[in-house]
């Protein structure tokens, strides 16, 4: 069934991770959670390695605002999923901020948790933070290219540590706001910069 699929992409990504996951249901009161909760305790059974803890999606709710960091992979149906993925962008800054994928099927899919947003298309507002970040996560999670998602995760904080930011984003600590093309110039430009520190680390 399609909870045990997702679940087990759940459990393979947290074996790459901090081996914890979190499985987010509503089993006190709905009887469809009840089931995916029995389908991802079952399942979990074949992960020994990996750490499983069932969660109420109102508790993680709050514990998301309340204590984020301590969460590595969590999973849960689509309803609960949609909802909180919006209140994690809050943490984050913005919706631009998100990457997303569909995958454990035939086709991985990518893309920013906000879409196509196509209300402010070609008026520079857009935070590409989320796409580029999108293709991070294709780079690891289906080209199996760690160091080069690593690579461009780590140009997408050395931008916004310099203060740069778009107009989605709190202005408030930023040193420049930046229209959507020029924050990937930024991107590529400090990408560019590791590959240059690459390139002389192994000339030496």
């Amino acid at each position: 069934m399609d909870a045990r699929r997702v679940a087990r992409v759940a459990f393979e990504l947290a074996r790459k991770r901090k081996k914890k996951v979190t499985s987010v249901d509503k089993a006190n009161v709905l009887e469809t959670s009840q089931l995916w909760r029995e389908v991802v305790s079952c399942l979990g059974k074949e992960y020994r390695d990996v750490k499983l803890e069932h969660m109420l999606v109102d508790s993680c709710a709050m514990r998301i605002i309340t204590d984020p960091t301590s969460f590595d992979v969590v999973v849960t149906e689509n309803l609960f999923g949609d909802i909180l993925t919006d209140e994690a962008a809050a943490i984050s800054g913005s919706l631009g901020m998100l990457s997303s994928a569909t995958i454990g099927g035939d086709v991985d899919l990518y893309e920013p948790v906000h879409g196509s947003a196509p209300d402010i298309a070609g008026k520079g507002l857009a935070n590409p933070l989320g796409a580029i970040a999108s293709a991070a996560m294709m780079l690891r999670l289906t080209a199996k290219l760690e160091e080069e998602a690593s690579d461009i995760e780590y140009a997408i904080r050395e931008v916004l540590a310099s203060g740069y930011r778009t107009a989605d984003l709190d202005k408030a600590d930023s040193k420049y706001l930046l229209t959507t093309e020029q924050m990937g110039r930024m991107v590529e430009h400090a990408l560019s910069e590791v590959f240059d520190r690459r390139r002389s680390y192994h000339a030496v």
